[in-house]
């Protein structure tokens, strides 16, 4: 008998072939009464395969008493619930590193977008503005201040670029990493008062929500640019869209939002804000090889090999 996996929602084509071929693959999303397939199949589901967004509730896992392991597609997890995971005694994993690159090259991308204004000076030359005049000087990034909140994998491949790019770094965390050549601040608001730039990229819980206050928002300043590659969660949105609208924060380029696909909708008459609708990770190469981290993870699983990168 192959373990059966439930699939909480649509993983990428690699994904669903790979383990509807080595397991008995429940499609959660497709099922018309998914009460009555939790019913019939819970008590024999041993696999979760879900991503960052889906995540698992406490609720979905007392379902299935004899569930073992969770796999996530996506490096964050805060979607799905750890505290009740340990209790239940279910193994997760993520898949960190793999996209490490494609979401520091993305942040490096929205960085020179808002800065030099490339998606303004696209619809300048298409709408023929540039027969008429030049197109007015910007800013650039060179000798600029750079703050990143989330020293880990992906923000030091983000510090990395900065660097390339003669920017002067900083950086806030929990605690400071006495190997990393960057200028440690213990307080956000004090970093964030320092900096041109504040770069999101630290994990989304219940501990950073909010993180990123009125506060340090204001203390950013009508020159200063957030950037937020992490969760949407970790932003007082209500407080940056006020912001944005008055002059009082110089401008932001956000591939994440609290309540996607939802965006506010003050945000798209803005000339100082550049808007991606979730793609840090969205590459081929990149979502192949997360894919594949999902796969990998469940096989050394339920072949009893040590799994490959575990959360809990």
């Amino acid at each position: 008998m192959k373990p059966k996996i439930l699939m909480i929602g649509p993983l990428m084509a690699l994904v669903q072939e790979a383990l509807a071929q080595d397991f008995d693959l429940l499609r959660y999303w497709e099922a018309d009464d998914k009460d009555a397939l939790l019913a019939a199949e819970g008590a024999k589901i041993k696999g979760i395969a879900t991503d960052g967004h889906l995540g698992a509730s406490r609720a979905l896992m007392d379902r299935l008493p004899n569930l073992e392991i969770i796999v996530c597609q996506g490096v964050g997890y805060d979607a799905i619930d750890l505290e009740a995971a340990r209790a239940h005694g279910i193994a997760v994993t993520n898949t960190p590193e793999v996209l490490s690159n494609a979401v520091a090259e993305l942040t490096l991308g929205m960085m020179i977008g808002l800065c030099r204004r490339i998606p303004q000076c696209d619809q300048y030359v298409r709408k023929g503005h540039w027969l008429k005049a030049h197109y007015p000087l910007t800013a650039e990034l060179t000798g600029a201040q750079v703050g990143i909140l989330g020293l880990g994998r992906i923000g030091k491949e983000i510090a990395a670029r900065c660097s390339a790019f003669k920017m002067q770094i900083s950086y806030h965390g929990r605690t400071q990493q006495a190997d990393q050549p960057y200028r440690y601040y213990s307080d956000l608001v004090a970093m964030a008062r320092d900096v041109d730039w504040l770069v999101v990229i630290a994990p989304g819980s219940a501990e950073t929500q909010g993180l990123v206050s009125r506060e340090v928002l204001e203390a950013l300043g009508p020159k200063g640019c957030l950037v937020n590659v992490a969760r949407g969660s970790l932003v007082d949105e209500t407080a940056l869209v006020a912001l944005l609208t008055s002059g009082k924060l110089g401008g932001a380029a956000l591939d994440v939002f609290a309540q996607e696909p939802k965006v506010p909708e003050a945000l798209f008459g803005l000339d100082n804000v550049l808007l991606l609708p979730h793609v840090g990770s969205a590459t081929v190469q990149t979502r192949r090889a997360m894919g594949q981290l999902v796969i990998d993870n469940l096989a050394a699983h339920f072949a009893g090999r040590p799994l490959l990168t575990p959360v809990a």
